[in-house]
């Protein structure tokens, strides 16, 4: 049913993102704990396609570009097993391998930010984030890399946090519940208006048909990689 879809819900969230570079910058500025972030470039259900036959690509649900060329990748993850901390350096080193042309010096490579929002706390410590970054063990100082992973546990209720408030935005099943009158909107666009509504059903049927050929095309690479 449509109206028990949430932001939580990847298919929601990607459809009142996309494109939407103010609700991205308020998303991104909430989550990284900034007031200056400003976005260039926002596309959902961005591919990143591997060139070797066989080879996982991967589909970013949120992908994001601000005025200073860091990029960012913005997950859903409904399922557990979905958000592993191998899936999140897998989604790193992809989104490093397209960010340099050929013959550019490593030094130009820019920052990426992996931001997985998951319904429950996989980190399991009761905080509201978890920010992941490579440290040197011998000295405990910041390697420096420019790789960067975000956890945000979205079960976590505080209405006096803002990222307590944005959790509760992604929960929401209404759009007169949330905190966040940009995000509210939007949902209520999607949700209760009938051109909305009319967008969100031409959009699942067109991302249930991709996913359909998606999942072809991969099994035909493994026939492929098999002989």
């Amino acid at each position: 049913m449509l109206s028990n879809l949430r932001l939580l819900d990847d298919d929601m969230m990607t459809l009142v993102f996309d494109k939407n570079i103010e609700a991205t910058e308020l998303l991104l500025n909430i989550i990284l704990q900034r007031t200056d972030l400003k976005v260039l470039e926002v596309v959902a259900q961005r591919e990143y396609k591997n060139t070797m036959a066989g080879d996982r690509s991967i589909i970013i649900d949120i992908y994001a570009k601000d005025n200073t060329g860091k990029i960012y990748d913005v997950e859903i993850q409904r399922a557990d097993r979905g958000a592993g901390s191998q899936r999140a350096r897998f989604h790193s080193s992809m989104i490093d391998s397209k960010m340099l042309k050929e013959k550019q010096n490593f030094k130009d490579i820019h920052d990426s930010y992996v931001i997985f929002i998951t319904e429950n706390d996989v980190i399991g410590a009761g905080l509201s984030l978890y920010h992941i970054d490579r440290v040197i063990k011998e000295t405990g100082a910041d390697f420096g890399d420019g790789a960067h992973i975000v956890y945000v546990n979205g079960s976590y209720k505080n209405d006096n946090d803002p990222v307590g408030k944005l959790m509760h935005d992604f929960r929401c099943t209404s759009s007169v519940d949330m905190f966040y009158p940009l995000l509210a909107k939007q949902v209520k666009y999607f949700k209760e208006t009938e051109g909305g509504r009319e967008i969100m059903c031409k959009a699942f049927e067109d991302l249930a048909e991709k996913r359909v050929l998606e999942e072809k095309r991969e099994a035909a690479m493994r026939m492929i990689a098999g002989g």
